[in-house]
């Protein structure tokens, strides 16, 4: 149990954020060189699945810019 407390505390920096975000994109490409079925999907389904996993992110960058002041809320 001590490594789950250890995860829930864990901050990346910058340059773990970066790294994830490419390995992620070199791991997609790998994944549709090697399974071409994947690219035979319509494109609004990238496009539902895009914006589905977009969502969290996007919502907790809008409530740090207005509550850390930097937009004025109005």
């Amino acid at each position: 149990m001590k490594i789950f407390n250890q995860l829930s505390t864990y901050r990346a920096d910058w340059l773990d954020v970066g790294l994830t975000k490419i390995a992620v994109f070199f791991a997609s490409l790998f994944l549709a060189k090697v399974w071409e079925p994947i690219l035979g999907l319509e494109w609004y389904w990238y496009l539902i699945l895009w914006i589905i996993a977009a969502i969290k992110p996007f919502m907790t960058a809008i409530k740090w810019l207005f509550t850390s002041g930097k937009v004025e809320n109005g």
